[in-house]
């Protein structure tokens, strides 16, 4: 299953790059459920497309995703990946004009994404983002990284940070404290923004809880979208969707390890850099959280939210309404859209002060 969150958003969006889909007959169904003696729940459910969604993210999800698994190499993975993302970052382009161009800070490869014009109040400040993909593909540092910078008209430094199996950790983590370190030397802290989405935003509490263990100054916000933090336990939402919802391969639940465990490798999974939730947040910077209803990862965002409210943090919480994970790396629905401007007036809100 190793990658399955770069295979589950090559699938979500099949349409942005015309690929084709898999047919299917629907099926007569009815409400059931059995509840074993150690609370288990045994359920089928008929669930309508809701019409509280744009007529695109209707069509979205009636798209049917074949549920047989997959066992692509790590290789193809990359490879299908990586195509997927040149030609969704040209259809981010589009909709959010953007330069993107290729650079190393402090030794570690980025994509340092540029609106084409900056104000001048802007020039001191800058957003880095960790791409999302299952710490295996890189399937998000153009599509996370070029809205971005459009919308809040501020330079976004994307972390091309080193990947599993090959590089379990706490490679990223290290690559992207590296880089911050780095911008530390140019930009006031509180000018700096750190975001992610799926890996991105469980590494994005793990690169904040690195920041405090070091002693380093916090940055002056942070953006969970899609993620958890937490190793150790699986969230309820993961027994439930897939990386499609409700359409798709959907395993039996397992701790995250079932799929992420050559990114924890070794580490113990309660280690409080790679579960930020099993240390101490208090004092982590201003957070947005963002999931959606049939997000694998609602358990994991809603629950990390709350861990961040218990410890006194200003930590704001935004579920959409119906669409799978990481939804809004789709550039062209309108939920999207609507995310990507409530993460930049996010960022305007908190950055410089």
């Amino acid at each position: 299953m190793r990658g399955w969150i770069a295979a589950g958003i090559v699938a979500a969006l099949m349409p942005v790059c015309g690929w084709a889909q898999v047919e299917s007959t629907p099926q007569t169904m009815t409400d059931s459920s059995r509840i074993g003696p150690d609370g288990t729940a045994y359920v089928t459910r008929v669930v309508p497309v809701p019409k509280t969604i744009s007529p695109e993210a209707q069509a979205m999800l009636a798209r049917v995703v074949s549920d047989a698994p997959s066992h692509p190499t790590i290789e193809q993975q990359r490879a299908g990946v990586d195509k997927w993302q040149a030609g969704a970052g040209e259809v981010s382009k589009e909709l959010y004009p953007a330069n993107v161009a290729a650079a190393t800070i402090a030794g570690v490869p980025v994509r340092v994404v540029t609106p084409l014009t900056m104000a001048p109040e802007k020039q001191n400040r800058v957003l880095i983002n960790v791409h999302g993909g299952g710490f295996h593909v890189d399937s998000g540092s153009l599509t996370e990284s070029i809205p971005i910078a459009n919308l809040t008209g501020t330079k976004v430094i994307s972390v091309l940070y080193r990947m599993a199996p090959e590089h379990p950790f706490p490679a990223a983590v290290d690559d992207t404290i590296a880089v911050y370190k780095e911008l530390l030397k140019t930009y006031p802290p509180k000018n700096i923004g750190i975001y992610g989405t799926s890996a991105g935003a469980f590494l994005t509490g793990e690169v904040t809880a690195k920041i405090k263990q070091l002693g380093l100054p916090m940055p002056g916000a942070t953006g969970i979208f899609s993620g958890a933090g937490d190793f150790s336990v699986a969230g309820d939402s993961v027994a439930i969707y897939s990386l499609d919802g409700f359409s798709g391969h959907l395993d039996a639940p397992k701790q995250y390890g079932g799929d992420l465990g050559d990114y924890a490798g070794s580490t113990d999974r309660k280690d409080p850099i790679l579960s930020p939730l099993q240390g101490d947040v208090t004092g982590f910077p201003p957070t947005l959280f963002i999931t959606s209803t049939r997000d694998l990862l609602l358990s994991g965002t809603t629950i990390m939210h709350r861990a961040y409210l218990r410890a006194g943090v200003d930590a704001q919480l935004v579920v959409f309404e119906a669409l799978p994970h990481a939804f809004w790396n789709n550039p062209k629905l309108p939920e999207s859209k609507e995310a990507d401007a409530l993460m930049a007036k996010f960022f305007d809100k908190h950055l410089g002060k």
